[in-house]
């Protein structure tokens, strides 16, 4: 189980969001409900992925944190990593893929530090080794988000900017970000 999900709906939900049976969003599954036990029932909680590949969507598929709602933030250490806390208080757990542990789990071990090129591993096999055994692959510990972390920011004020004429929020200076910095890509 992964969450309320069995192995096989968690793989059907995984395939539905991301795309595909991504080994990182089924392992990321059993790094969210990790951290999730250890957390008190009733707890409104944030989330903060230290990768950005793969496990924010194990954590939009599993929690009502999204980064679209701002629930979910994104420090792309490439850790794979995830915290859960508590968005009053701060008090939270990390979990976290126990390198230590994966000798005892060879296909995730050859996956997890690309011993082998993705074409020459056995998929199958490594997503049937994560989906059976991931929860044994992961460690927690208990954290304190610093208070800065904490404070909610708003969009504040929002003003036309003089560059393209469209809304953004005077937080970020004369004009919108897009006109001051430029972008990432031709108006055609």
């Amino acid at each position: 189980m992964i969450g309320t999900y069995t192995n096989e709906h968690y793989l059907e939900k995984v395939l539905a969001f991301h795309g595909h049976a991504a080994p990182g969003v089924l392992l990321g599954g059993h790094l969210v409900e990790a951290a999730r036990k250890k957390l008190p029932k009733d707890c409104i909680f944030d989330v903060l992925c230290e990768s950005s590949q793969c496990l924010p969507d194990a954590v939009q598929i599993l929690t009502p944190c999204t980064a679209g709602n701002n629930w979910l933030k994104i420090r792309d250490a490439g850790v794979f990593a995830v915290v859960l806390y508590d968005k009053y208080t701060g008090a939270g757990v990390r979990a976290w893929l126990d390198t230590a542990k994966l000798a005892a789990f060879p296909k995730t071990h050859e996956w997890f530090f690309k011993l082998k090129p993705k074409k020459e591993q056995d998929g199958d096999a490594l997503r049937a080794e994560i989906l059976a055994h991931g929860a044994e692959m992961i460690s927690t510990r208990a954290i304190q988000m610093k208070p800065e972390f904490l404070a909610r920011k708003g969009k504040g004020t929002v003003a036309v900017c003089p560059g393209c004429g469209e809304a953004y929020p005077v937080k970020f200076g004369d004009m919108c970000p897009l006109c001051a910095e430029g972008r990432n890509y031709d108006v055609v």
